[in-house]
């Protein structure tokens, strides 16, 4: 086996210099234009620190990254500027160059580990494929690592987690395997790329903590790609904010924080500051989900045990808890997507069929749905105008001019303007996406939108307008929604009362003032607890107060 030569532990790393990172547009009817993505970016990287990477959808953030391992997405072009990892510019040392430094040198750590294993191989044999490919040790002396590594991350039976399969993992475990899986061959760089954004928060804060623990005690270098500031705050030496593809603020992270210069970072460190009155319930509520159990595989596995919430007309139930608590198989049972084993919903007076089949058409149009990912709601071959159409002409039989302009005036309350009915989806940001949603939920008319996880693929801005929007909206329209987050920043924005959920159970349900009153329940407290700050040391803060707790325990 070849020998990793010996690492000096100090000094530049990564240098990009006046990055320039190019696409081309093919706009219909239109000659082809590039498009800058990436313009005159330069960074500095040393052993052992970790640069955030922090901006929008479409700042630049994961092609800086991915740059740093010499390689573009596809129709993406580097047209210029240099990428020197130790010294070396990887841009121009051709395929066999890149063929050996990628998973050796430089390593690469998803958003989404899902996506990223092979669910047909073991977790094992997939952590150290890069070390016995590049022959940086044998394959006793690979495992013998992973399983140490599976120990540092707070992996459970790390003797024998290697021999699991992906599915048979949380995700969050999935998360801190794949994180292994970069460490296992010593690299002197990890890109993380949104590494915890699709995780809830006490998941997100022990993923977390297990990577700056890895990073500290294997002296890696890393670039930290996010969207939230108080996530990377916790991790990162310095911060490069980003915009449209330019810098916009490049400081240690204390200054980022504490004493942002530029406009735009301002914003990302003030954003979930919306005003919201919490407001006092009607007499009746407009929907009541009453002793409701239900379960998948045939009854045999309760996901659902006697759940019973209100929602009132013109207010919000924001219904919170980790991953698997049961929070959008509730909004299943209540569209009638999944036929609850015991209970019952009632919606206006009248008791809902439990099947959406034999549902009447008021019952459909009166209780509408707005879903996580905008990009899979919509059907990509459809324009905008089509889209939001669909609903005028299906429940109130709308045609030609009229249906155009309601669709317009759709458009309108969306802040979109009119012009954007003849766009198709992937002409749109993620927030004009889910703004079209919005406006297709909107066009029946409902008395009620389930909002299931609307802005957790969003960006902090985005997602602030979005919430904004809503509460526009509810104020005008006097619509009732039915909030599902894990999100606490967005329950205490928008939220009436809330409902925490926890293995299919509601542990804590109120108004939101009682809810977030102390004293809490374990649960709780825990996930008010995981809700990132920004502010420097909140991690080690959060973590110590957690193993006291569990020690008391």
């Amino acid at each position: 086996m070849v020998k990793a030569p010996l690492k000096d532990k100090t000094g530049l790393l990564l240098d990009i210099r006046n990055l320039r990172i190019e696409a081309t547009s093919y706009p219909p009817g239109e000659p082809p234009r590039n498009i800058i993505i990436v313009d005159d970016v330069s960074v500095k990287l040393e052993r052992g620190k970790v640069l955030g990477l922090i901006g929008e959808s479409g700042a630049g953030k994961s092609t800086i990254g991915l740059s740093s391992m010499g390689y573009g997405r596809g129709g993406v072009r580097i047209t210029g500027g240099e990428v020197l990892l130790n010294g070396r510019d990887i841009l121009k040392g051709g395929a066999k160059i890149l063929r050996q430094i990628r998973g050796r040198e430089v390593c690469y750590v998803a958003q989404s580990a899902a996506a990223a294993f092979n669910p047909a191989r073991k977790l094992m044999d997939q952590v150290i494929e890069a070390a016995l490919l590049h022959k940086i040790c044998t394959k006793a002396e690979a495992e013998k690592r992973a399983v140490g590594l599976f120990k540092k991350l707070g992996l459970p039976n790390p003797e024998t987690f290697g021999q699991r399969f992906p599915h048979q993992v949380s995700g969050g475990q999935l998360q801190r395997a794949m994180t292994a899986m970069a460490l296992c061959s010593e690299p002197d760089l990890i890109v993380f790329d949104e590494p915890t954004t699709a995780l809830d928060v006490t998941t997100q804060i022990d993923v977390l903590a297990s990577i700056k623990d890895a990073i500290r005690d294997t002296n890696v270098a890393a670039l930290y790609i996010t969207h939230d500031l108080a996530v990377v705050a916790q991790v990162a030496d310095d911060i490069l904010v980003l915009r449209h593809g330019k810098q916009v603020e490049y400081g240690d992270t204390q200054q980022i924080i504490k004493a942002p210069r530029q406009a735009y970072t301002k914003q990302l460190v003030s954003v979930h500051h919306i005003p919201h009155e919490q407001k006092s319930p009607a007499d009746k509520p407009i929907l009541s989900v009453r002793n409701i159990t239900a379960a998948y595989g045939g009854g045999l596995v309760k996901v659902l045990k006697n759940v019973s919430v209100d929602i009132h007309l013109g207010q919000t139930l924001a219904v919170v808890g980790e991953s698997g608590s049961g929070k959008s198989t509730l909004a299943r049972v209540i569209t009638g997507l999944l036929p609850p084993m015991e209970g019952a919903i009632t919606f206006e007076g009248r008791t809902l069929s439990a099947r959406l089949a034999n549902r009447t058409r008021d019952d459909l149009r009166e209780l509408q749905m707005i879903y996580q990912m905008a990009d899979t709601a919509m059907n990509p071959r459809q324009t905008v105008g089509t889209i939001i159409g669909r609903p005028l002409e299906f429940y109130f039989g709308m045609g030609g001019k009229e249906r155009d302009k309601r669709v317009a005036e759709l458009l309108e309350k969306m802040e979109m303007g009119k012009n954007f009915a003849g766009c198709y989806p992937a002409e749109l940001s993620g927030g004009q996406k889910q703004r079209v949603c919005i406006a297709r939920a909107l066009a029946a008319k409902p008395k009620l939108i389930i909002c299931d996880e609307v802005t957790s693929a969003l960006d902090p801005l985005v997602a602030d307008g979005i919430l904004k929007l809503l509460l526009n909206l509810q104020k005008d329209e006097n619509v009732a929604y039915l909030f599902i987050t894990h999100d606490l920043a967005t329950v205490k924005s928008i939220s009436d009362s809330i409902a925490v959920m926890y293995r299919g159970e509601v542990v804590r349900y109120g108004p939101k003032s009682d809810v977030l009153k102390p004293p809490f329940d374990d649960y709780t407290d825990l996930l008010l607890s995981s809700v990132p700050e920004m502010e420097l040391g909140w991690l080690e803060t959060a973590m110590k107060t957690r193993r006291m707790a569990s020690a008391g325990n």
